[in-house]
Parts: C-alpha cells; structure tokens; sequence
C-alpha cells in the first residue's frame, strides 16, 4: 500500500529543499528498495517542469568490487560521476539500504582507497554546491535494515522518520521556513564569534568510575561562515554549522562514529593546529585509523556543528538523525564545504556526535545507566556561555 507521506516528503525535497525549476535535470541516486520514493519524486520533479534520472544504486555490486577488484579497479573513478556532477542542476539521493553492514568485513583499506579515488567528484562537488549551481539534498527512505539499527519495528521506525521531517505536519513547507526562522537567530548570533570552546565532564561508568577524561574543546572559527540547515542539503535536518579554522583540545564522542556501515565505538580524538595528532577507540580502532590515514586531508577538521532538532531525541545509528539531536554538537574531520569557510580536501567527511544533554534519553537500558545522572556540558562563544545542559541559553541567543 502507498505511504502518502512519501507524497508529501517528494514535495518538500523538490519544491522546498532544491527548488526544482522547469528545465532542470535531476539525478535521483537509490538503491532498489526505494522506489516507492524515487516514484513519488519523479512525479514532483514532472509537475516542476524538470527530467528526472534514477541513477539505480546496488550494495551488492559494490561489496564485489570491494572484495575482488584490483588496485587499478578501486582507483579507478568513472568518467561517468564526474559528468553527472558536471551536469545535474539538483543531485536526489535516497538511502534504502537492504543491509547496513554489507562491508563490515571487508578489509578498511581498500574502503580507503575507493574513498581516495573519489576524491576528484567530492572536491568538485562542493565547488558547484558552494557556486549554486548544483542543489542537492539527501533523505532516509525507512527500511528493515535502518529500523534494526535503530532498535525498532519498520512501523516505528516509519513514524520516526516521517516525525521526524514534520510530514505529519498539516504544512510541512511552512513548518521546514518556521525552522529556518528560528534557527536563523542562532546562526545570527555565532556569526562573527572568533572561538567556540566546547566542555563536558567525564562520563561515569555503570560501577561509578569514569570511563574517559570528558571533551575540551577549542574550535577557531573566526574564518568561518555559519549556514542554517533547515531542510536544503539534508531532510529532516536541524542544525547550525560552520568551517573551522584551527582546533585544539580533545573530545570523547559520545555515539559509535558510524561510517560506510561500520561502527567505531568508544572514539577519542585530540587535535594540535588543527589536526589529528592522537586517536583512541574501543571497537574498531584499526578501522578509524585507516580513514584517517586515507589521505592528507583526512585528519583536518572540515565542520563543527550544533544539532537543535530536539524532535530526535535517541540515538539511531544512522548520522543523517544522530548528528541533528537536539542537545548535541557534531564535528567531522575531512573535506569541508568552501560555503562554510573551509576548504579542506579529503575523500573523507565523517561526522561523530557527542552529547551535552544531562542525562540524555537513551536507547537501552546500559546506556540509561551510563548516562544516569550526567551534568551535561556547555559551549563558550568567546568566553559566554550561550548553550548549556544540551539547552540554548535564551538570555542570549533569543
């Protein structure tokens, strides 16, 4: 039976999001299970004027050339992506992925290097999205395999994620421009701030030990340009963020740092002029490691964000929702979006979470544990506190 709000989802991203005009050509990038969606978008795209493409994604083709190509087969990037970048006016692309953990085993480095390979398409990917000539926007279609990462039923895991995007909203679109609006006062406010200071004390353990040293984290962000996410690259959507000149200091994310399917847990970072000098994990460090090692880029902080969508309140193992909790900050190491005030290079762009909340919701009950009775932390924007406790400080931003 068709979802309606696959209709009302199809709207937002085209005539909201992307603003699909007549003429334009849009690339709608899913794997199979999800063309309900992919249906639903061409028809959106039909009545804007603009020719829609299903560019057909398959886990299966990839994971065999994970596992079989040769070196000159997973360095190779097709002339064809790099056309369709140079081309597509709005670039669709719908996660629908039958398994999650498809590449759980494959061997991290030669993730690497198809990483390193496509570093040409991100480079100039981010060059046409930061000129205005390629509008894009990314979206979750619910699958089985999402709602086991998140520890629901495909029922539930539906509502959170049309809830979500406001799709139960009579008017989605004006609800997205009320977000904006009001997000707009934050971005207002951080905008021409020289340094972001980020604290949170040490997580205690279930037998009152603390299991790691807390975050302290100082972000220059003289340089940067603060951009308001409400709905236009990323849907749902709900943060405030900006490129990072300098970092120093360390951090204890408080998520598993899930990138390409695989879940790193127990991440620490600490960062001297702006780079990655040291990089612990619990689970999978071996895997951190060799994304940070993929090239020069990699361990350069690309984007500090602020995620302010408190309608997501738990942890989903899917990054697209995670980094936007309300309560939370996220940075990500790799390339950065020129836009933002950064132009780092890397194949790599991966986001990792770290809560501020005190004593945050959470999905299970060892983390409820975990997390009983935590303080929460505080971020400084030029020595004033503006956010703490995972709350907006209302005094001063509005």
């Amino acid at each position: 039976m068709h979802d309606p709000r696959l209709d009302k989802l199809a709207q937002v991203l085209v005539n909201y999001s992307t603003h699909v005009k007549k003429g334009d050509l849009v690339g709608i990038y899913a794997e199979p299970l999800g063309q309900p969606l992919v249906e639903a978008l061409a028809l959106a795209v039909i009545q804007a004027g603009g020719h829609p493409m299903w560019v057909v994604r398959n886990e299966a083709i990839e994971e065999l050339l994970l596992e079989h190509g040769s070196e000159a087969q997973l360095d190779f990037l097709s002339p064809l992506d790099l056309h369709a970048i140079e081309t597509l006016d709005v670039r669709l692309g719908v996660w629908a992925e039958s398994n999650t953990k498809a590449a759980s085993r494959i061997d991290p480095a030669r993730s690497a290097r198809i990483q390193t390979a496509r570093r040409p398409f991100m480079k100039r990917f981010m060059q046409r999205a930061a000129e205005g000539k390629l509008r894009w926007c990314g979206t979750q279609f619910p699958t089985l395999a999402s709602a086991q990462d998140a520890e629901m039923s495909l029922r539930q895991y539906e509502d959170f994620v049309f809830g979500a995007g406001l799709l139960d909203h009579p008017d989605p679109l004006a609800s997205w421009q009320a977000v904006h609006s009001k997000q707009e006062k934050i971005r207002a406010y951080l905008q021409g701030k020289k340094l972001l200071h980020f604290k949170a004390p040490p997580r205690i353990g279930p037998g009152g030990a603390p299991v790691n040293d807390g975050t302290d984290l100082r972000v220059d962000v003289s340089k940067g340009i603060w951009i308001n996410c409400a709905g236009h690259e990323n849907f749902p959507d709900g943060e405030v963020f900006c490129g990072p000149t300098g970092v120093d200091g360390h951090v204890n994310y408080s998520f598993p740092a899930v990138y390409e399917g695989r879940e790193v847990t127990g991440v620490r970072l600490e960062f001297k002029g702006g780079r990655v000098v040291d990089a612990r994990a619990d689970k999978n460090e071996d895997y951190l490691f060799k994304m940070l090692d993929q090239d020069v880029g990699a361990r350069t902080l690309g984007e500090i964000a602020i995620g302010t969508n408190y309608g997501i309140k738990e942890f989903t193992r899917n990054t697209l929702f995670d980094e936007k909790i309300g309560g939370t900050f996220h940075a990500a190491v790799g390339a950065g979006y020129p836009e933002s005030g950064n132009s780092n290079e890397s194949g790599l762009h991966w986001d990792m979470v770290c809560d501020l909340r005190s004593s945050p919701p959470a999905s299970s009950e060892r983390d409820r544990s975990a997390s009983k009775g935590f303080p929460g932390g505080a971020i400084e924007a030029d020595g004033v506190v503006f956010h703490r406790g995972g709350e907006l400080v209302r005094e001063v931003v509005g």
